[in-house]
């Protein structure tokens, strides 16, 4: 049956870029369902490699949000064995050019995984992208999202600072943060970086296609001021077993932040982590966060609690 299966789906497949390592016929259950349930997907396999261990599609994605400290969960998340995480951010169900090479392209970009470890990727512009929810839901309606939120103010002057920061890299000019954010004595409505903040209407989009219960929020202030409490409430959200344990965090004084210990080995996130943020003026800082305090209300009204957000 395996073989046949194998026969099909190499007949249907256009030629496209494929794993370096040989193509074989061992799925475990969730790929053959996957398989079944493609549709107008076209399917590559992974490959094989040792003891069950292959290519596999996420069970778990980090789906945002934009500088909400998604790179600091999924660096902390891989602390746990059984978690295997793509490196870089896959960008497959909101970039038009990925999401057309079909899920076989997606696998591809898999890390290798063992029969118990989890895969997972993380892409924080699918939160935003309304054409995002139904494509997972496609892929696997059972798949488990992290969504790590933080005070929506804060979420927009570290976007703006990013943005910033790239401008500068490249030696191209940018605005300064209140031409974008201000028109006259009203918040400007059409700037991104408010838009992203607005948690509650990109959430909605979400739970048309998945229940609540499927859905982990990450409190990403508290992760940053301690992150161990934080990362004990996603592993029993993934079921995995406890072992990211508090020795695994060490708070870096030069830095300012939470650093890693893992296998007797420190490390910390990119020195991009962390960047400071723009200087704004007091009132127009008021403003920002009056602008969202009833956007607030509605997504802790949505999610059922509440976080500690000016």
């Amino acid at each position: 049956m395996a073989m046949l299966l194998l026969g099909l789906v190499l007949l249907v497949a256009q030629p496209r870029l494929l794993p370096s390592h040989p193509v074989t016929s061992r799925l475990d259950p969730g790929q053959q369902k996957l398989l079944r349930k493609a549709g107008s997907f076209q399917e590559d396999l992974g490959a094989v490699v040792t003891n069950g261990s292959t290519q596999r599609l996420p069970q778990t994605i980090i789906i945002g949000v934009r500088k909400g400290g998604t790179r600091a969960l999924l660096e902390m998340l891989s602390l746990h064995p059984d978690v295997a995480a793509a490196e870089n951010e896959v960008h497959f169900f909101d970039w038009e050019e990925h999401y057309r090479q079909g899920l076989g392209w997606y696998l591809s970009q898999m890390p290798v995984s063992s029969p118990h470890q989890l895969t997972v990727e993380k892409t924080p512009a699918y939160f935003t992208s309304p054409q995002v929810p139904e494509r997972v839901y496609r892929m696997n309606p059972a798949v488990r999202l992290l969504l790590i939120v933080r005070d929506p103010s804060e979420r927009v002057l570290s976007d703006y600072a990013q943005v910033l920061h790239n401008h500068v890299q490249k030696r191209k000019p940018f605005p300064p943060i209140e031409a974008l954010l201000a028109r006259g004595s009203r918040l400007n409505p059409d700037y991104k970086a408010l838009n992203r903040s607005l948690y509650h209407a990109h959430l909605r989009a979400w739970l048309r296609f998945f229940p609540l219960r499927s859905i982990h929020l990450v409190d990403g202030d508290r992760l940053i001021r301690d992150p161990f409490p934080e990362m004990q409430k996603v592993e029993r959200f993934l079921q995995l077993a406890p072992q990211i344990n508090a020795s695994n965090f060490y708070f870096n004084k030069t830095k300012g932040f939470y650093c890693l210990r893992d296998s007797g080995r420190d490390r910390c996130l990119h020195e991009s982590k962390g960047r400071a943020h723009p200087r704004l003026d007091p009132e127009l800082l008021r403003r920002l966060r009056e602008y969202f305090h009833e956007p607030n209300k509605k997504f802790f009204k949505l999610v059922g609690r509440t976080f500690d957000w000016h």
